[in-house]
């Protein structure tokens, strides 16, 4: 597989949130980041479960010198909405995650500012998994900093596909609506992976045992076995096609389109319109689900070929 030599210096904005903890298992073990941090938000649960289930990923990875910063508490405007139904109580499904090992420390995005200002412009991407609470305040109150950005790469949205909390709206736009407007009008360079694409990166049971070959392998079937629940024939990966499509970008095929974001009070807030005066972004519209699949498969056991 097609992979850049020299891992890419990544900031992980996160919800975590069972798709979450899939991708960062990935980022971690894939072999192609240099993870800088962990950055939360709250969405599928709330900000100290969010940080916590960080944390704990972490210690389960024995990674627990990447730091995390806590980040916002709620959306710039609205009343958040956690997804227990799916993510569980504890946004994690109840798995069973060792203790914390380090604390987060210090707030989200006065710690972006530092990490951006002290790095080559360009040099850092920010993979964004959750509501774009903390990225919007990073641009609104330091736009200047913000432009240091390399890639923003995030996962959000639906173009032409159904959305999954509205109609045509879904998960973390619909949290933070005006946050997503501020993002997609910043002019970064941003590339947007909406469920047009992740709704077709589906892993079936049957793959799940394929994936136990190292400790992230491991980990990561775990998680997905509770994702399932019961009774479900497949299951999309969201937030694992960012990072999936920062290493292998050939398996998705994008459309530069002109996008708005609703930010009515009515029930398709947060959902995504063509509009002719609305910014230009790079969308990921199409993608090789079965490719998607067996790339996750093959970054999270790096580690064991790589001792083989």
């Amino acid at each position: 597989m097609s992979a850049p030599t020299t891992p890419r210096r990544v900031i992980i904005d996160t919800d975590p949130g069972l798709d979450d903890a899939v991708a960062i298992l990935y980022a971690l073990a894939c072999g192609q980041f240099e993870v800088l941090g962990l950055t939360t938000v709250a969405g599928n649960i709330g900000i100290e479960a969010s940080t916590s289930n960080s944390l704990r990923l972490l210690a389960a990875m024995a990674r627990s010198d990447v730091p995390v910063r806590r980040g916002a508490a709620q959306p710039l405007c609205r009343a958040g909405e956690e997804l227990i139904s799916i993510h569980g109580e504890d946004g994690m499904g109840g798995l069973a995650l060792p203790a914390p090992q380090a604390e987060a420390r210090g707030e989200a995005v006065g710690w972006l500012v530092e990490q951006l200002q002290s790095a080559p412009a360009g040099s850092v991407d920010i993979l964004a998994l959750g509501p774009l609470t903390n990225i919007a305040l990073l641009v609104r109150d330091h736009p200047a900093v913000a432009a240091r950005i390399g890639r923003l790469i995030v996962m959000g949205g639906a173009v032409d596909e159904p959305g999954n909390i509205g109609a045509r709206s879904e998960y973390n736009f619909a949290t933070d609506p005006e946050a997503a407007q501020i993002v997609l009008e910043a002019r970064l360079d941003l590339t947007l992976i909406p469920l047009d694409v992740t709704r077709r990166v589906r892993v079936l049971p049957a793959q799940i045992a394929s994936l136990r070959s190292s400790p992230a392998g491991d980990l990561c079937a775990e998680i997905l076995a509770l994702y399932f629940g019961s009774g479900r024939a497949s299951r999309p990966l969201h937030d694992p096609c960012v990072m999936l499509f920062a290493v292998e970008p050939g398996l998705f095929s994008l459309d530069t389109l002109r996008l708005a974001v609703d930010v009515s009070d009515g029930p398709e807030a947060g959902a995504l319109v063509r509009h002719a005066d609305g910014p230009p972004i790079k969308v990921a519209m199409r993608v090789d689900g079965p490719g998607a699949i067996e790339a996750l498969r093959h970054g999270l056991n790096r580690a064991q070929r790589s001792s083989c």
